[in-house]
């Protein structure tokens, strides 16, 4: 496999997430976009930019193929991008939409996991890290 242009992390266990991440691998079909799961049990953050657990439940993170790391919309706007749609988050580009955007995200990255019917950020933390000190005994 070539180098991907893209990493995209994404939460395997979020309905929503799974869905966008289900659309965006449907149209990558030059295989731009690597999909990293990051509620994996494999998934390591020294692999990825030293991005935490925690870091990346909490907002989207995605790394660029110069190793740029970028957040937020920013990684909609890429993904969709390299998938040949980059007009559906074209309006996001301009200043003050893009702005707009960025809080919009914000605010549901903030309320995303109780939206879906999940545990708080800091439960979902210390339910991995009793699994990661499982497997490490």
């Amino acid at each position: 496999m070539t180098q991907p242009n893209l990493i995209l992390l994404f939460d395997g266990a979020c309905p929503l997430c799974q869905r966008e991440i289900s659309f965006l691998r449907s149209r990558d079909f030059n295989k731009h976009i690597l999909f990293v799961d990051i509620d994996s049990s494999s998934y390591k953050p020294e692999l990825f930019s030293g991005i935490s657990y925690r870091d990346a439940m909490g907002r989207i993170h995605a790394i660029t193929v110069s190793g740029e790391l970028i957040k937020d919309i920013s990684v909609f706007q890429e993904a969709y991008r390299l998938v040949g749609l980059g007009w559906v988050y074209g309006l996001t580009t301009l200043p003050v939409l893009g702005d707009i955007a960025d809080r919009i995200y914000g605010v549901w990255a903030r309320w995303r996991l109780p939206l879906t019917g999940r545990p708080s950020l800091d439960q979902l933390c210390k339910i991995k890290n009793l699994s990661e000190t499982k497997l490490a005994e």
